[in-house]
């Protein structure tokens, strides 16, 4: 899904919103088998109940590991349940090595399992994410400004000129991909940098988690707009786990809607 194609779907939605499939086995209903079974049910029920107010899944890959082989056919499973014209299919791999080795994770994520777009960790350098941009109708999405606490381990240190490392990072990597192949992380609990984001990244679509569970305000976010919006802006746990009841599914589609019609307002 190129950038003209993702533009539009959040014009017809209404909505800049990104659903995050972080599914757990300890966490999904009762009444669904705790096996990968389950897990494509409740995948299923979610993508279903909440495709009206959605143009992105993002898939987090480490709940899908966690179980093994089972776990990898899950998420195969699941990624085929998401129309891949009415959302962008996102997964959140964090891949960062050498780049013979992040050419394997490019083929594996955008050849083997067809994904739309991948997260990767460019604290190895350029050459970690450069096999990713070889790939022009695919997304390479960059850690930036993560809302961790540890981004101030890190991502938050002053360089010698002033500025922090997620400001030259950002700018390195922009200069290697463009604004329609490379997206970067940035965390909606970070409001007070979002200035700086965007000097280093004007035009770039951003990924945004950090709204709700964990205390990020979806007005402050207006200030990345570009525009064409720009922005994606993911929440997990309060959409899939707004019931663990057998209303799951109808309970995450009131809490996108909410969302939604918030995005709606703001746009």
């Amino acid at each position: 899904m190129n950038r003209a194609a993702l533009s539009g779907l959040i014009q017809k939605k209404q909505s800049f919103l990104c659903v995050g499939l972080d599914s757990d086995l300890e966490k999904i209903p009762g009444h669904l088998p705790k096996n990968s079974e389950g897990i494509v049910a409740f995948n299923k029920a979610i993508i279903d109940a909440t495709l009206p107010y959605a143009v992105a899944f993002k898939l987090n890959i480490a709940f899908y590991e966690a179980m093994g082989a089972e776990g990898w056919n899950a998420l195969e499973q699941t990624i085929k349940l998401i129309p891949k014209k009415e959302a962008l299919i996102i997964a959140d791999a964090k891949r960062g090595d050498i780049g013979n080795t992040a050419n394997q994770y490019a083929k594996a994520f955008f050849e083997q399992l067809n994904c739309d777009a991948i997260t990767v960790n460019p604290y190895m350098g350029v050459d970690s994410i450069s096999p990713f941009l070889l790939y022009k109708e695919k997304w390479t999405i960059v850690l930036g400004l993560t809302s961790n606490s540890g981004a101030n381990d890190v991502e938050l240190l002053k360089l010698q000129d002033g500025r922090h490392v997620f400001e030259s990072t950002i700018e390195t990597m922009a200069k290697h991909g463009s604004d329609e192949n490379l997206m970067f992380v940035v965390g909606a609990t970070k409001s007070e940098y979002f200035k700086k984001v965007r000097a280093v990244a004007p035009r770039n679509f951003l990924l945004v988690p950090g709204v709700g569970a964990q205390g990020g305000s979806l007005a402050d976010l207006k200030e990345l707009f570009t525009d064409d919006i720009g922005l994606l802006v993911n929440s997990s746990r309060k959409i899939i786990y707004a019931s663990s009841n057998q209303d799951f599914a109808q309970a995450a589609a009131q809490q996108a809607k909410n969302l939604q019609q918030s995005m709606r307002e703001m746009l």
